[in-house]
């Protein structure tokens, strides 16, 4: 018998061919395959997990806060302190990054005012030079 198989009574181990025996089996071996499948469907239940998970959550905190009202307080706290200090900190990144993307544009925009005034400068310069030119013929 391997590991895999389902162990049976007596009789299957032994060979007999007894009806009343393998009914037996069988229905050992349904109860169990029934008592896996229902195991399963409860460890596949994520919701039902989920809650069960909250529910002892809850129920620890109540227990807790019962024994000890001023640590629940403190930790209450201590966490909105903590999500309150995450916000700021989300808060100024963001506008430091939006400055940094402000200050940026600005410059391409600086830069680019300038190689326009460059390129209109020299060429400028190109069409008196060529002025000068047809002058001077």
């Amino acid at each position: 018998m391997t590991a895999a198989q389902p162990q049976r009574g007596d009789g299957a181990a032994s060979g007999t061919t007894d009806p009343e025996q393998l009914k037996a089996d069988i229905e050992a071996t349904r109860a169990e395959l029934g008592r896996t499948v229902d195991e399963l469907s409860a460890r596949l239940d994520v919701p039902a997990r989920a809650r069960e998970g909250a529910a002892r959550a809850k129920d620890t905190a109540v227990e807790t806060y019962r024994e000890s009202p001023p640590a629940v307080i403190g930790a209450g706290a201590a966490l909105a302190g903590l999500l309150a200090l995450l916000v700021v900190l989300r808060v100024r990144r963001r506008r430091r990054q939006r400055r940094a993307a402000l200050l940026a544009t600005s410059f391409l925009q600086q830069e680019r005012a300038a190689l326009r005034a460059a390129r209109a400068s020299a060429k400028d310069a190109a069409e008196d030079e060529a002025r000068k030119r047809r002058r001077n013929r």
